[in-house]
């Protein structure tokens, strides 16, 4: 079964959050309709995706999730956002 690291944004709060997941509908449905959360996207409910990135296996996109929340930058994340082939040379030099 594929997964993805992927990257959503509200733009009522004006953040990122990135996650992974094998199942993106049910994800964002989650992100959005989360009735006792405690966790960081709980702060909207607009949630869309801006970058779908498939990953062989659940530990490649964990991985992958892992080292773009560790650079904690906004810009990194608009980076990758915008030249999603970034995330090659991270796989292939990285991880």
């Amino acid at each position: 079964m594929p997964h993805f690291f992927y990257i959503i944004y509200s733009n009522s709060i004006d953040k990122y959050y990135m996650g992974e997941t094998s199942n993106l509908e049910e994800r964002l449905e989650y992100h959005n309709n989360k009735p006792n959360s405690r966790g960081f996207t709980k702060a909207a409910d607009d949630w869309n995706y801006v970058l779908q990135y498939p990953c062989e296996n659940a530990l490649i996109a964990k991985k992958l999730e892992k080292f773009v929340k560790q650079q904690k930058s906004r810009k990194f994340n608009e980076k990758i956002i915008s030249e999603i082939f970034i995330l090659d040379d991270i796989i292939k030099n990285k991880l």
